[in-house]
């Protein structure tokens, strides 16, 4: 019996190394949860500068077409682009920060396997949002952004902590619902990059980090 418990030792040893070669496991709770904030921030700051009604499609209001112009087409994009920038430096801290305690190397072989497979979405998916905005077709760039987000995270789960694939399942089910109900469009998305990755920030410090910080 005790020679029994070392062999699964042994192979669930085997196990772990063998997923530590191949998978990014570095990714920090901390990452989802900053994000999370960032979002949130920025879906409130877009939402005192248009309210709900220039989110709506016809026929709640042709207003879209009237009141977003070119300055406000460039304000929700610099409003992304510093979500995005904050997200992603608080994002890039909290992991280098977790792999230091790791002893692991960030930019390795997995690392650069889950940048490849969430890029073709991410940035087919950012291009796609533009050319709407471009369109005043805010109501349809909003639940994009979340489907194609998603998608990235389901692409990019097999090189990191399967926990992603869920997230991303999450995302792209929140920006399917929002394209039957357009009046929610901005709540949609404030839930799905602020309170699910919140959420899913926690659970994950809570499951992989909180014993080792």
């Amino acid at each position: 019996m005790h020679e029994s418990r070392e062999h699964l030792q042994t192979l669930t040893e085997i196990r772990s190394l063998m997923e530590r070669s191949s998978k990014f496991l570095s990714l920090s709770g901390l990452s989802g949860v900053s994000a999370g904030v960032v979002a949130l921030a920025g879906a409130f700051v877009v939402y005192t500068r248009f309210h709900w009604q220039t989110l709506l499609p016809a026929p709640y209001g042709d207003r879209i077409t009237s009141q977003l112009h070119g300055s406000d087409r460039t304000f929700l994009i610099l409003v992304a682009v510093a979500v995005l920038a904050l997200a992603l430096l608080f994002g890039v801290y909290f992991t280098i920060r977790k792999a230091h305690r790791q002893g692991l190397s960030v930019w390795n072989n997995s690392s650069r396997q889950l940048v490849r497979s969430m890029a073709i979405p991410l940035l087919t998916g950012g291009i796609f949002c533009l050319a709407l905005l471009s369109y005043n077709l805010i109501w349809l760039a909003l639940p994009s952004t979340l489907i194609f987000y998603g998608l990235a995270l389901v692409s990019g789960s097999k090189h990191t902590l399967r926990d992603v694939e869920s997230l991303g399942y999450c995302e792209i089910g929140l920006g399917l619902l929002t394209l039957c109900w357009p009046s929610y469009s901005l709540l949609a998305w404030a839930t799905g990059f602020g309170l699910l990755h919140i959420i899913y920030g926690l659970a994950m410090y809570f499951k992989y980090e909180r014993n080792t910080a």
